[in-house]
């Protein structure tokens, strides 16, 4: 098993806008953990990431019990190094090749 790039997205309390669910509502944050492997690959994957990040795609608001709160947009991200793909984990061989068909 090789070494996991580990991304890291820290959001928080903030004001959405228009096109959310209600705009200039404020939304809880959250610290995301998302995992890719440290290959050229993964590399490649991680930069790609990043652009979708700086266009807003990465995330999204949801309303959960009464409450504004930021989730995982429709990216695929692998949050676990173990579970496997129903988990949103590793092992996945086809999760490169398939986040990289969505960005």
């Amino acid at each position: 098993r090789g070494t996991a790039l580990q991304p890291l997205f820290k959001t928080s309390y903030s004001c959405s806008k228009v096109g959310d669910p209600h705009p200039g509502q404020s939304y809880k944050g959250g610290h995301f953990y998302a995992f890719l492997p440290d290959n050229k690959e993964g590399q490649k994957t991680a930069m790609l990431l990043k652009k979708a990040f700086e266009h807003g795609l990465t995330f999204q608001i949801k309303s959960c019990n009464g409450e504004e709160r930021v989730t995982w947009g429709l990216i695929p991200h692998k949050t676990s190094l173990g579970g496997g793909k129903a988990r949103n984990g590793y092992p996945d061989a086809q999760y490169l090749r398939e986040v990289r068909a969505v960005l």
